[in-house]
């Protein structure tokens, strides 16, 4: 699973506030990062769902430069991020419209290499029993249908994307393509000619994670934001997935901004994340209207690392995943992760819009979690969903 971002640039300085009489009671809490590296001094600011346009420059007069990001598109997640001095920040939690401080932090990939193999989880969610190396799939493969990818970027001039792939937008550098390859491999999954579920989606990069791995906690907000907004202006006529194949402490800010995507008619795919460790201490994958993933190998145990719990909604395919790679426009890759199941269900969620015709989100993921093989895997901890994805194969 990937949540890794490289630094973004420092958010200017907040200008200096009056000091407030407000008690301290009454003032938008500050949340703490759980897990990965703080960016000392950088915060995201959420504002209240009812909160004006008005009230938002009103809280972002109070730094002296301009934020790195203003969030106001999509009402569900108003608010900006960027670095905030001391002074500033308290006069910013003072304002009544804001409802939390978060403080940013890092985010990075988790994935694992892997010696080269055959694409064995097409053939495994298109069949009940382990063991085909044939994919079997109705030919409408997900047409009519849009997958966004949220992570590092998608080389799009690879030969198996076959001019579906469209480079949408970049939250982390200058670079529009993919410098790491983790995008490329998870676009790959969800949808190339040869390795994808869905082969028939167009795909778009949205690049919130670096030629590193890593990008920050408002970058990805930006870049979940931006899908939300993006969507209806696509054409799309049997319905829009995501996917996010990163992770990292639990994030309100994360989880907020990933279910406002979900009320906005997104299917959210998130991988479950890498740590052989409870989900619900994750974020995007605590959030309870995504559909989160875990991982299972080819003889159907749990994969080592894969979280587990009461938040994983579905397991897919995960360990020794081969897909698209960067560096030439054939290139290929097989590594294992979290990362790499969560593109199974998201290019699964795709082909069913198209076989099955347009849902919501929550009835979509109910219905992989209860169409899923029952009781196939092996080595899950107690109160850990034993489901794995299958695409209905009237055959299977």
């Amino acid at each position: 699973m990937l949540f890794s971002t490289a630094l973004l640039a420092l958010l200017p300085a907040a200008a200096l506030a009056a000091p407030t009489t407000e008690p301290i009671t009454k003032r938008a809490p500050i949340i703490a990062a759980r897990a990965g590296q703080v960016v000392p001094g950088k915060y995201v600011i959420k504002l209240k769902e009812d909160a004006s346009d008005d009230a938002l420059e009103a809280a972002i007069s109070k730094l002296r430069n301009k934020p790195d990001f203003v969030y106001k598109k999509h009402r569900k997640f108003k608010g900006f991020a960027g670095k905030v001095e001391s002074d500033a920040l308290d006069a910013i939690r003072s304002l009544p419209e804001v409802e939390y401080v978060e403080e940013e932090a890092i985010f990075t990939i988790n994935t694992y290499v892997s010696q080269t193999g055959a694409p064995w989880g097409l053939g495994r969610i298109s069949h009940k029993a382990k063991g085909s190396t044939t994919y079997v799939y109705d030919d409408s493969a997900g047409a009519g249908t849009c997958s966004y990818v949220i992570d590092t970027g998608i080389y799009t001039a690879h030969s198996e994307f076959g001019g579906r792939a469209t480079f949408a937008a970049n939250f982390v550098d200058s670079s529009n393509t993919d410098g790491n390859g983790h995008g490329t491999h998870v676009a790959g999954t969800i949808g190339s000619n040869k390795y994808g579920v869905a082969k028939k989606t167009r795909l778009y990069a949205v690049k919130v994670l670096g030629a590193d791995g890593s990008g920050s906690t408002s970058g990805v907000v930006a870049g979940i934001n931006f899908v939300a907004d993006d969507a209806p202006k696509r054409n799309c006529p049997n319905g829009t997935v995501a996917n996010m194949s990163l992770g990292g402490g639990y994030s309100a800010a994360i989880n907020n901004a990933a279910a406002a995507l979900v009320d906005a008619g997104v299917f959210l795919a998130v991988a479950a994340g890498n740590d052989n460790r409870n989900a619900a201490n994750y974020s995007p994958a605590s959030e309870a209207s995504v559909c989160t993933v875990g991982a299972t190998d080819s003889s159907d145990r749990k994969s080592s690392f894969s979280n587990y719990g009461s938040a994983v909604d579905v397991h897919a395919p995960g360990s020794s995943i081969l897909s698209t790679w960067i560096g030439s426009s054939s290139a290929t890759n097989t590594i294992s992760g979290t990362s790499m199941a969560s593109p199974h269900i998201a290019g699964l969620a795709a082909y069913l819009l198209a076989l099955r015709g347009k849902t919501s989100p929550e009835d979509l993921c109910t219905y992989i979690k209860n169409t899923g093989v029952s009781g196939a895997i092996t080595g899950l901890p107690s109160g850990t969903i034993n489901r794995l994805a299958f695409n209905g194969n009237p055959s299977g």
